[in-house]
C-alpha cells in the first residue's frame, strides 16, 4: 500500500503524527508497522486507561505473567512494569528508524508515571529516573502530569537527561510554566557543562475535554461553543513561538538544545455534531505533534484537508477565549477541574488494571 495521501500532505505541513495507544496485539499483528508504513506515523504514546484495556481485555499477556511469577514476582506494580515495558521496548525498535531519519526529533514512545505519584515530586522523580534506565532507549520518553508538583519534577528530570513528554495540560498558564520548568533544567544542566543535545521533550495539551466540558456551560447558541479548545490550543501555539525564541534561547540553540515541541492530545471528537478530524485539521502548522486514536488516524487519511490552520488569526483566539470569559466561563477553574478529573481518571484505570493482575494470579492464571 502506498503512503496515504492525505496523511503524507499533513506531515509535509509540520505536523508528526503520533499514534495514541498501544498493545500487545497491535505490536504483534503487524498492525503497528502498517501504521508506520502506510499512515505515516512516526510516534506513538500510552497511558494507564490505554494499558489497563489493553491487559484486562486480551490474553496475550498471560504467558509471561505465567513466567514471571513462576519465577517469584508476585508484585502487581513489578509485574505491570515488566508486562508493559516489553511492549513500549517492541514500539522504541520500531520507530526507531524515524527517530533516526529525524536526528532525534521524532519517533519517539511515551510510557507514564503511575498516576498515584501525580502531587509527588520525589517519588516521581525517581520513579521517572528508575523507569528511564531500566528502557535504556534513546526514543522513550516517560511520561509527567503537569500538575504543580509535576514542575519540579520536569526540571530535574531534564536537569539528569531523562527525556519528559508533560501530559494533562490544559491551561495556557500551566503550559507555560512547564516550558519555564524546561528550560531552567535545561539550562542547570547547560550550566555544570553536560550535553543537551539529546534531550527531547514535549508538551502534551489535551483538547477535546476542554471543550465538553465548557460545551456544558455554554448557551446552546453561544459562538463559544466547540471553539475554546482550538482557541487554548492556538494560543499556546503562539507562547511556543514565543518562547524559544530570543537570547536566552538562542545560547541554549547554540549548544545544542532542542525546543520542547507542543503536542495536541484527546483530539478524538466527543461531540458528534463537531467534524471527526476537528482537532487535528484546524491546528496544522510547524513544528507541532498530533497523537490521534485510530479512528481519527484513519478519518484524516479517508477525507481529512491539510492546510495551515493553526496560526492563521492568532488575535481571533485571543478574542475568542476573551468571549468565553465574558459568557462566564471561568477557564482557570475549568481546567483545574479537568486536571483532577484526569488524574482520578488515570488513577482509577491503573488500580483497575493492578485488580486485573492480581485476579489473574489468584485465578492460577500465572501459576
Amino acid at each position: 500500500m502506498a503512503p496515504n495521501p492525505n496523511l503524507q500532505r499533513l506531515r509535509e505541513a509540520g505536523v508528526s503524527i503520533w499514534l495514541d495507544t498501544l498493545s500487545r496485539e497491535l505490536l504483534d499483528s503487524g498492525g503497528f508497522a502498517e501504521l508506520i508504513r502506510d499512515y505515516g506515523v512516526t510516534g506513538a504514546t500510552s497511558n494507564p486507561t490505554i494499558f489497563a484495556k489493553a491487559i484486562t481485555d486480551s490474553d496475550r499477556y498471560d504467558d509471561q505473567l505465567r513466567r514471571l511469577a513462576a519465577g517469584g514476582e508476585r508484585d502487581t506494580q513489578e509485574l505491570f512494569f515488566s508486562l508493559a515495558l516489553d511492549d513500549i521496548r517492541a514500539a522504541a525498535r520500531l520507530l526507531r528508524p524515524a527517530y533516526e531519519d529525524s536526528r532525534g526529533r521524532d519517533g519517539f514512545i511515551s510510557f507514564e508515571c503511575t498516576p498515584d505519584l501525580a502531587d509527588d515530586t520525589e517519588a516521581t522523580i525517581a520513579q521517572a529516573t528508575s523507569l528511564w534506565q531500566r528502557l535504556g532507549q534513546p526514543n522513550v520518553m516517560i511520561k509527567v502530569p503537569g500538575t504543580a508538583a509535576g514542575l519540579p519534577a520536569i526540571e530535574e528530570l531534564t536537569r539528569r537527561g531523562v527525556n519528559i513528554n508533560i501530559t494533562l495540560l490544559f491551561s495556557i498558564e500551566r503550559y507555560e510554566q512547564v516550558i519555564d520548568a524546561y528550560l531552567r533544567g535545561l539550562s542547570a544542566r547547560a550550566g555544570t557543562g553536560e550535553p543537551v543535545g539529546k534531550i527531547a521533550s514535549v508538551a502534551s495539551f489535551f483538547l477535546s475535554r476542554i471543550d465538553a466540558k465548557t460545551d456544558a456551560l455554554l448557551d446552546p447558541g453561544s459562538p463559544a461553543r466547540g471553539q475554546i479548545a482550538l482557541a487554548s490550543a492556538r494560543v499556546a501555539y503562539q507562547r511556543y513561538r514565543a518562547r524559544f525564541a530570543g537570547p536566552g534561547w538562542e545560547r541554549l540553540r547554540e549548544l545544542g538544545a532542542r525546543p520542547q515541541r507542543p503536542l495536541w492530545a484527546s483530539t478524538g471528537t466527543k461531540n458528534p455534531i463537531y467534524s471527526d478530524v476537528r482537532y487535528v485539521s484546524e491546528l496544522i502548522g510547524p513544528d507541532v505533534i498530533n497523537t490521534m486514536p485510530g479512528h481519527t488516524l484513519r478519518a484524516f487519511g479517508d477525507h481529512g484537508v491539510a492546510a495551515r490552520t493553526l496560526d492563521a488569526d492568532p488575535d481571533d483566539a485571543e478574542r475568542t477565549l476573551a468571549g468565553a470569559a465574558a459568557a462566564g466561563i471561568d477557564l482557570a477553574t475549568v481546567t483545574a477541574q479537568l486536571e483532577r478529573e484526569g488524574v482520578r481518571s488515570f488513577c482509577d484505570s491503573y488500580h483497575q488494571l493492578l485488580d486485573c493482575i492480581g485476579r489473574k494470579l489468584d485465578a492460577g492464571a500465572a501459576q
